[in-house]
């Protein structure tokens, strides 16, 4: 296959999380094309509840045709993010992409949620976002420079000021709207080095562990989507022209529909015609 053919071959990823769910599915499509890929990920060892480490995420991005950086280490970390990137480049040469995957939830009301949830919370999407694509920008100049169409893809939702979602989840609300701050500040300040900085959003809920999980078990799983629908949209978004894609705050099935996809069933869990559940923030 041709190099017009997988625009990702030879380019550098670098992905907080991604030992799972809708991350590894992103790192797993553009390591088709051929693509270095960096997880920066805690999960080392398995936990019962949550299927994936860093180890099995790795060996199937592998399979898969991507070529691999294990960092085991935590997004919240400064020292630990500057040292990814910093082996990313020597192994790789540089970074193309970024994904701010990386993120915690908690759905509680104001006056039960923990403190230190709200902190996690803030500090991994949030903090984490800004972090991991402040530090990768002089990577990113250079990927520019060198017509490697540079891009910050950050998981988050479109900035929604209908007070209905601040009152259902405030502290939740406050982080993942954090990293959609960081996506409309950062596509206004890099716009001019030709660096492409979006936001993606799923239009469903996903069927990830964390649905499963925390937002409603197996009914909502079976009237959500599959993580393939989320990893297709963010492929499309990170093979687009950096220089005019940027600033935008996307939803999955619109820019499948954008590039004339639009027959959607097959990334239901359930196929038919039953409803889906819409996802937070919309």
């Amino acid at each position: 296959m041709t190099e017009a053919r997988k625009p990702l071959a030879g380019r550098t990823m670098i992905m907080s999380g991604g030992s799972r769910g809708i991350g590894l599915e992103i790192a797993r499509r553009a390591a088709a094309d051929g693509a270095n890929i960096t997880l920066i990920a805690k999960t080392d060892t398995p936990n019962p509840k949550l299927p994936g480490t860093i180890h099995t995420a790795a060996a199937e991005l592998e399979q898969a045709g991507g070529t691999v950086l294990k960092y085991v280490g935590d997004v919240r970390n400064d020292g630990a993010v500057a040292e990814a990137i910093q082996q990313t480049i020597a192994q790789f040469g540089g970074i193309d992409l970024v994904v701010n995957n990386a993120s915690a939830i908690d759905l509680s009301p104001t006056e039960i949620l923990p403190m230190k949830k709200y902190d996690l919370m803030q500090d991994i999407n949030a903090r984490g976002s800004f972090l991991l694509s402040k530090l990768s920008i002089p990577a990113l100049k250079d990927s520019a420079q060198s017509g490697r169409n540079p891009h910050i893809l950050t998981l988050s939702p479109p900035l929604n000021l209908d007070p209905k979602w601040a009152g259902a989840s405030l502290g939740y609300t406050i982080a993942k709207y954090g990293m959609s701050l960081t996506t409309l500040g950062l596509a206004e300040e890099l716009r001019k080095y030709g660096i492409g900085v979006n936001s993606l959003w799923p239009r469903t809920t996903i069927a990830t562990a964390a649905v499963r999980n925390l937002l409603g078990g197996d009914e909502m799983i079976a009237s959500s989507r599959t993580p393939d629908i989320y990893a297709d949209a963010a492929y499309l978004v990170l093979t687009s022209p950096a220089k005019d894609t940027t600033g935008n705050f996307f939803l999955d099935d619109d820019v499948l529909a954008a590039h004339g996809i639009t027959d959607l069933d097959k990334y239901r869990v359930i196929p038919g015609d039953g409803p889906l559940t819409t996802d937070l923030f919309l």
